[in-house]
């Protein structure tokens, strides 16, 4: 994520802001300059133009009718564009009840991962199109466990249709799993960034020339997946799985290495990214520490080359793990890389850098 600043006072601004902290002017995430920008009203109404000083040539925005009215976004859309809703917004086509308490509250949080994945996927490049119309396109679904004892809503995807259990968006309850699980890790924005690997396996990786590639380096996705699954949560992972894989998920099946994989790869980049742009640099007093000269603004992006970026990332993350710990809380990236799991995300690198092009 870059550093972002009010245009109106120069005063710092964050993704999620929707005012300005310092001169009280409206802000907004303006997709087609990936910019915060601050608005001012230029005519009145329900279909009220706004204008921002970051772009004076153009007709103006309109503010997402999620923005609007539920207050749970707070992206803009061209003035002239028909649809209601912001590029982000438009991928959502279940919501879940808002009668029922803290659902509202959980909606947002979903949508704030769901915007931060999607800001990530655009500045990737990465092809994204909501589901309706489309039958390469993506659509999510925040669903609630109903109350009549049918089973759960279960989090996962499946043609190109992400589903998320409301019960995730709750910290309290998103805890007890991690740790039912033993799992090291578990956010909403890696949900996300996890469930988005397996939709873009089927756009970028099957039927295509890079299926071989993918299976000489994460297995055959043809084995079963149902029965894979059935193992791991029986038996657990094998007992090397650290030497092969970045999770002891990945191990489970081919399909789950990959998204997996693909969710670090994106953890990487957007927090690289956010480094570049705080300008970072680790100057230790000796020499045999960890040392960065500073982040390269490439290296967030899949135009930086894959080395650059694993180069910048260790360093990074000894800091990151360091500064945790002097607070008292986990590591932020509790992770190993192996050699066989760089290797995976170099794959996932080199086939994002080709669907960008």
């Amino acid at each position: 994520m870059k550093i972002f600043h009010c245009d109106h006072c120069g005063n710092l601004a964050f993704f999620e802001n929707t005012q300005c902290v310092q001169c009280g002017h409206l802000l907004a995430f303006l997709p087609d300059l990936m910019e915060i920008g601050s608005l001012e009203s230029g005519s009145a109404g329900a279909d009220s133009v706004w204008r921002s000083p970051l772009a004076a040539a153009r007709p103006g925005y309109r503010l997402c009718a999620n923005y609007q009215q539920a207050q749970v976004c707070n992206w803009a859309i061209d003035a002239a564009d028909p649809q209601a809703l912001c590029p982000s917004c438009q991928l959502t086509r279940i919501i879940p009840d808002l009668d029922v308490a803290g659902h509202r509250e959980a909606w947002y949080r979903l949508e704030a991962a769901k915007r931060r994945l999607v800001y990530t996927l655009m500045n990737l490049r990465l092809p994204i199109a909501p589901k309706h119309g489309n039958d390469n396109g993506l659509a999510f679904e925040f669903l609630a466990d109903a109350a009549d004892g049918t089973p759960p809503v279960m989090t996962g995807h499946e043609g190109g249709i992400i589903t998320i259990n409301l019960a995730e968006a709750d910290d309290a309850e998103r805890e007890r799993r991690r740790c039912a699980l033993g799992e090291p890790y578990r956010t909403l924005l890696g949900h996300v960034r996890h469930e988005v690997g397996h939709y873009y396996w089927n756009r970028l990786i099957e039927g295509t020339d890079r299926l071989d590639g993918f299976r000489a380096l994460f297995g055959d996705e043809r084995s079963d997946y149902g029965e894979a699954l059935q193992r791991h949560y029986t038996g657990g992972p094998a007992p090397d799985w650290a030497s092969r894989f970045v999770s002891a998920y990945a191990s489970a099946h081919a399909w789950e290495d990959w998204a997996e994989t693909w969710a670090h790869y994106l953890h990487i980049t957007d927090t690289l990214e956010t480094a570049a742009a705080c300008g970072v640099s680790l100057r230790p007093r000796r020499r045999d520490e960890p040392s960065l000269a500073r982040v390269p603004a490439s290296a967030g992006t899949a135009a930086g080359t894959f080395d650059q970026l694993i180069a910048s990332w260790y360093p990074l993350t000894y800091v990151l793990n360091n500064l945790n710990r002097g607070l008292g809380v986990p590591d932020a990236y509790p992770f190993v890389l192996s050699p066989p799991a760089v290797e995976k995300l170099r794959f996932v690198h080199d086939t994002i850098a080709r669907a960008g092009l």
